[in-house]
């Protein structure tokens, strides 16, 4: 490389910083990440079958968390890993404005259920399995596996706005709190 393209600032680095400096925000490593049980607390405070853990990389995903400083900026999507404890379940939920995709990483019986346009269809993800979700199909899952699933979630959107239930479903009247 000349001492000319050397001097040549990238357009992608922000000013003042070097690469290194620039990629180390980047980077969230397993070991600082912690569990987030709270951050869909209010669905296992209405009904403990609906128990699960977050823990977020890349953004702050749908989950009703506004900021948390521990993760990589999103620029154009979200990740989390999620925790569904054996026999708990992610309730029938929407997003209108991006697509989900769940890959099953531990667990062997997690059944998904899917509505739209009056119509329902079911299936089962097993490790390592992947699931693409449409924005505006609703969706829903249930570990029916006897061991805790590990899974990672990512949706196609820096800022998701957040999930909304089906009318007819008990968490659609239950209120949210700030996070």
């Amino acid at each position: 490389m000349s001492n000319e393209s050397k001097n040549i600032k990238s357009p992608l680095i922000p000013q003042g910083e070097s690469l290194e400096s620039w990629m180390k925000t980047k980077i969230a490593r397993h070991k600082t990440r912690t569990l987030d049980w709270n951050a869909l607390k209010f669905q296992s405070d209405y009904d403990p079958k609906y128990r699960r853990a977050q823990m977020r990389y890349l953004g702050t995903g749908a989950a009703g968390v506004s900021t948390d400083n521990n993760t990589v900026q999103a620029e154009h999507f979200t990740f989390s890993t999620m925790v569904l404890p054996a026999g708990c379940e992610g309730p029938l939920h929407v997003h209108h404005d991006t697509e989900e995709v769940f890959f099953i990483l531990r667990g062997n019986k997690i059944r998904l259920i899917f509505e739209a346009e009056g119509d329902t269809w079911e299936t089962y993800l097993k490790e390592r399995d992947l699931i693409s979700i449409p924005p505006g199909v609703y969706r829903g899952l249930v570990n029916e596996g006897i061991e805790e699933a590990l899974m990672c979630v990512m949706l196609g959107t820096s800022k998701p706005e957040k999930p909304t239930y089906p009318p007819d479903h008990p968490l659609a009247k239950v209120k949210r709190p700030q996070l």
